[in-house]
């Protein structure tokens, strides 16, 4: 979508990245995955076998799966909250948080795009949910699945007719988060990952909320003025 402009009437900003910036994020991700993901992996697996953690069946009924997955998703949100806003304060944000925002018009794998400490950091929040819990491992592919899924449409950069955050108003998105990255650290706010009652409850997304509401006045007056005749 980036490289051919496709659907580029729902981008959020109007720049895009060059080539040379994308294949800058595709070769660290990679590095990233091989010498920092993987092994992550592997030495919590004894963690998560303590706990409980199985592959055996039977599966887990969709109750117990669903609840399991809207729990690590408020546990998650609350961690990754905090540990932004930290990461924001001067001297994190300069030595490890600015690598992330060296994208300020972020595409879908700047999600991962990170330093190494934020991504062992930050990637805690994913994972202790299901550390504490010991998921089937049915539970933790979908639990994994949608946290990317979520992470990566957070910076697509596109605001589409059919994102979640137009049906579901505690639901971030891309617009929420997009608003993140264009500003300066000591300003940007909207620190929460998946939903936005925390920003609310803090007071940390006033500047999203108020541009929000001079678009939509803005929006209103556009059409108030096609509506109403021109006096001759």
């Amino acid at each position: 979508m980036e490289r051919l402009g496709y659907q580029r009437q729902y981008k959020i900003q109007g720049k895009v990245n060059s080539v040379a910036a994308q294949e800058k994020c595709v070769m660290k991700l990679l590095i990233y995955h091989i010498c920092v993901n993987l092994p992550l992996m592997i030495v919590s697996y004894p963690v998560f076998k303590y706990m409980g953690f199985t592959s055996q069946l039977p599966l887990p009924s969709w109750n117990v799966v669903c609840f399991q997955i809207l729990s690590y998703f408020i546990l998650e949100d609350f961690i990754f909250y905090w540990g932004h806003r930290i990461l924001h304060t001067k001297w994190l944000y300069k030595h490890v948080h600015s690598v992330h925002h060296e994208y300020a018009t972020p595409f879908g794998l700047t999600s991962e795009y990170a330093h190494p400490a934020e991504i062992l950091f930050l990637g805690f929040a994913t994972v202790f949910g299901p550390a504490i819990t010991g998921p089937h491992l049915l539970t933790l592919w979908i639990w994994m699945s949608l946290r990317v899924i979520e992470t990566v449409e957070a910076h697509c950069g596109y605001d589409f007719p059919w994102s979640l955050s137009r049906y579901l108003p505690i639901y971030g998105g891309a617009d929420f988060h997009d608003y993140h990255h264009r500003l300066l650290y000591t300003k940007s706010g909207n620190y929460s990952s998946t939903f936005t009652y925390m920003d609310w409850i803090f007071g940390t997304d006033k500047g999203y909320r108020k541009l929000k509401a001079l678009k939509a006045a803005e929006h209103q007056y556009e059409y108030v003025e096609e509506k109403v005749p021109k006096a001759d």
